[in-house]
């Protein structure tokens, strides 16, 4: 399956732009429209140099719970010997545009676009450009919950083109997931993944769940259901659902519709506040 990935580049809109856009902010759910990542909203991180990075989602009330989801930009040269200074912080990381070259405990990984990583918690892993051009990845960072009696799950590098979908039974191959930890692998405590709708596919309910969202969308566009409200999203926007936040889709295309998917699972939900 081909795709091309959406991927920001910043700039900054003239003054004949319209004020008016599709970003929406609520208690069950927030879209950040692809053309609120411009120059003006990027972050830098110590330690990384010739990058910048949009904060997309964040711990913090009333948003994001569970995980902070960044997409970074490197330049040519640029990167990282210290990109994560959180110990218990697990990531995976998702080349949308150009490459990277990743060392994970000393061994060397060269990844290109639809490239995936994924980096447990206390590993050491440097980030760096050594290309021409620009490279921009998804990083999605959580504290990883540890469990007794479960070992910790390992790095690994791949690539979605290496993975074939998992059709969801009775959609004729219209909606399917890349899968790149298997769901009763219970060492892992998120799920990031692929989710894929051809035209006319749809999820035909409202999926009312415990799981927290993250998604970015890819490729393509689509009517999605959020709560009590349908919106149009295209490549280039994230959608952040709160954990029971109804959500439903419709794929009209003309196109394939695709999104970067996060999710947290396979834990008790905590009775007592977190210290």
């Amino acid at each position: 399956m081909t795709s091309k990935y959406y991927a920001p580049h910043g700039g900054h809109p003239d003054q004949t732009q319209l004020l008016t856009d599709r970003a929406v902010f609520t208690e069950a759910y927030a879209v950040l429209p692809k053309g609120t990542m411009r120059d003006i909203v990027t972050s830098f991180l110590p330690f990384w140099n010739a990058s910048r990075f949009w904060v997309i989602a964040r711990p913090m009330s009333g948003f994001a719970e569970t995980f902070s989801h960044y997409i970074a930009e490197v330049s040519p040269g640029g990167g990282s010997e210290r990109p994560e200074l959180d110990q218990q912080a697990e990531a995976v990381l998702f080349v949308v545009e150009g490459s990277v070259h990743v060392t994970i405990e000393g061994v060397g990984h060269d990844m290109e676009e639809g490239g995936y990583a994924y980096l447990p918690a206390g590993c050491n892993w440097t980030l760096k450009n050594s290309g021409t051009s620009a490279s921009r990845f998804h990083w999605i960072r959580k504290a990883y919950d540890a469990v007794d009696g479960l070992d910790a799950p390992e790095a690994f590098v791949t690539n979605e083109r290496d993975i074939e979908p998992t059709w969801m039974p009775g959609t004729n191959e219209h909606w399917g997931t890349t899968r790149f930890v298997q769901p009763d692998d219970l060492r892992h405590d998120m799920h990031v993944t692929i989710v894929t709708f051809k035209p006319g596919g749809v999820i035909p309910f409202l999926e009312t769940h415990v799981m927290e969202h993250g998604l970015y969308v890819l490729e393509g566009k689509a009517a999605y259901r959020l709560n009590k409200d349908w919106v149009e999203v295209e490549a280039g926007d994230y959608m952040w659902l709160r954990a029971f936040c109804p959500q439903a889709c419709y794929s009209g295309g003309p196109g394939n519709f695709r999104y970067l998917l996060y999710k947290d699972v396979n834990r008790h939900m905590p009775l007592k506040p977190l210290k």
